[in-house]
């Protein structure tokens, strides 16, 4: 079947061949042709009328359905936006917590190293009085295998 705008077009050709007053095959002016001409043309009106109501619910509904889409559209498009902005603080947090747990841990290791050497140092200090101690005793010492009387007071 066709459109209804094929409908209209055949009506109103049936209504120029068959219309009174100079109608291709309309005869006289009687009363009924008169009656039914403005049948016809009464009909083409409602027909043109459903016709363009038609048209409108239908222009009505797609705007509708494309403002329903476009909203969702747009609204996926914010949680997503939302979704990455989540992640990308959450991130950067976790690079936060990386440069303090790495700050935290170099600093650890450098106080180990500082302490390490500073008992290192302590260890040494010590062996050097230990060394310079028995040096003496021992010079003290050979002094006395060498001359005895010359230690004893």
């Amino acid at each position: 079947m066709g459109s209804l705008g094929d409908w209209i077009g055949v009506f109103l050709i049936i209504a120029v061949l068959f219309g009174g007053n100079g109608g291709l095959f309309g005869g006289g002016n009687t009363t009924q042709e008169q009656i039914n001409a403005a049948m016809v043309q009464n009909g083409q009106r409602d027909i043109l009328l459903s016709s363009a109501n038609n048209n409108y619910e239908t222009a009505m509904l797609i705007s509708n359905q494309t403002r329903d889409y476009m909203q969702s559209n747009y609204t996926n498009q914010i949680n997503v936006v939302q979704g990455f902005n989540a992640i990308q603080a959450a991130l950067a947090g976790i690079s936060s917590q990386l440069s303090t747990c790495c700050c935290d841990i170099k600093s650890t290791l450098l106080q180990d190293k500082y302490d390490a050497a500073i008992r290192e140092n302590a260890r040494l200090l010590a062996d050097k009085s230990n060394a310079d101690q028995s040096a003496y005793l021992l010079s003290v010492m050979g002094k006395w295998v060498a001359n005895p009387a010359s230690t004893t007071a």
